[in-house]
């Protein structure tokens, strides 16, 4: 949803300057080429129709082959994410040349000030462009994709359920011979970047569980609404998660591939094997070896302490580890608070949120605990201590226990 002086840097020298140059290093592009053909049987294949989109007020030099590029480095971020579960395939329909201009269809880039029925019509209008050339029906979720750029449009990426049209979809989207449209909607500018792409998707694939996203933004919608672009200081919205999860800022750095997701998410989202998961009682003194939340293979991935029945303790083990995790402000240990109650994040309230180890580093860039500088976490209310012992390589060892 954001846009930064980089893209319009690059886009006096062409879009297409821009994509080439989104991942600077090869080493990306190539692993996401080689994926094993062996592999797709142990996957589950999320499935999408991409519908190319233009206008007829806009131009812009943009080639399907592009376009195919960024949904295979979201397949193969989403199957580094999911330890191998999960990949993202994409079939691409289009170009449809839609009947209106991109100021018809042109929203705020805050989110509490989107025209929701603006949104409606871009979806309908596309729908129907792609119904006589598509079987709806072969696919678990749609996304829009714009010829367009941010500037003309309004936002680089959004949802559009479970998302800008609420939770539970009173509009029931059909295209003019009477096709469903299956799961949700995400859509995307030219210039979205491989973590907006995500986390737009993350919203569709989450879908609504008891009334709640499962997979939510987790940055602050009302401090968006005063800060919604990158120029105009969005980073005070991420008060939540900061940096470490890309449904809190999409992206660390604009150039650079998106971090990796929490353990919170990859929970959400069933990524993250519940054997994985130490459980602790924080009544009682524990030790545990906690393995880099990247290192699929380890034992423990993450630490949890329930509080009460709707409160946690998520502990997370952040190492320059993958393809991914490299590109975060630090390393380390993470703890987050978790409460179930919370939908989404508004008013000060959140799902989830991390403890700060220093808070005097703007934007949670130092939230991640470490040796030997901020090596004890206090819950004094809760009666919990939490205490990196020592590192193992890049595991740590963690005792959980009351306060003495």
């Amino acid at each position: 949803m954001l846009m930064s002086g980089f893209w319009r840097k690059w886009l006096v020298t062409g879009l297409l300057g821009v994509l080439v140059a989104f991942f600077a290093g090869a080493v990306f592009s190539v692993a996401a080429a080689q994926k094993s053909p062996n592999s797709e049987s142990a996957l589950e294949i999320r499935k999408g129709l991409v519908i190319l989109l233009e206008f007829p007020d806009v131009a812009l030099p943009i080639n399907r082959q592009m376009v195919m590029e960024r949904f295979n480095k979201l397949d193969f971020y989403v199957r580094e994410m999911s330890y191998g579960k999960v990949g993202a395939s994409v079939d691409l329909a289009g170009w449809y040349r839609l009947p209106q201009s991109i100021k018809s269809y042109a929203i705020s880039p805050a989110n509490l000030e989107v025209d929701k029925s603006r949104v409606v019509k871009l979806i309908q209008d596309a729908i129907d462009a792609a119904d006589s050339s598509n079987d709806f029906s072969r696919y678990s979720y749609v996304v829009l994709f714009l010829g367009a750029q941010f500037r003309e449009y309004g936002m680089d990426g959004l949802c559009g359920y479970p998302g800008m049209l609420g939770w539970h979809q009173d509009i029931k989207f059909k295209t003019k011979s009477g096709q469903d449209l299956p799961g949700g909607v995400a859509i995307f500018t030219a210039q979205a970047h491989l973590g907006t792409l995500f986390h737009d998707i993350a919203h569709v694939w989450g879908g609504v569980r008891d009334g709640k996203r499962v997979a939510p933004c987790l940055y602050d919608h009302d401090i968006q609404a005063r800060h919604p672009t990158r120029d105009s200081g969005f980073a005070a919205a991420m008060i939540n998660m900061g940096y470490w999860d890309p449904l809190s800022c999409h992206f660390y750095k604009s150039q650079l591939p998106p971090p990796g997701i929490s353990s919170w998410t990859k929970i959400r989202l069933g990524w993250l094997a519940p054997e994985k998961v130490r459980l602790v009682d924080p009544r009682q003194t524990d030790e545990v070896v906690l393995s880099p939340l990247e290192e699929g293979g380890a034992a423990t991935l993450a630490i949890k302490i329930p509080l009460t029945e709707s409160t946690y303790y998520l502990i997370e083990n952040r190492q320059a580890l993958g393809m991914f995790d490299p590109h975060l402000p630090g390393h380390g240990v993470l703890i987050l608070f978790a409460d179930e109650r919370v939908a989404e994040c508004r008013q000060g309230k959140t799902p989830v949120k991390l403890m700060n180890a220093r808070p005097e580093v703007p934007y949670l860039q130092g939230a991640a605990y470490d040796l030997p500088g901020t090596a004890r976490f206090v819950d004094e209310k809760n009666n919990l201590e939490i205490t990196l012992v020592e590192k193992i390589g890049n595991a740590y060892k963690l005792r959980i226990a009351p306060i003495r």
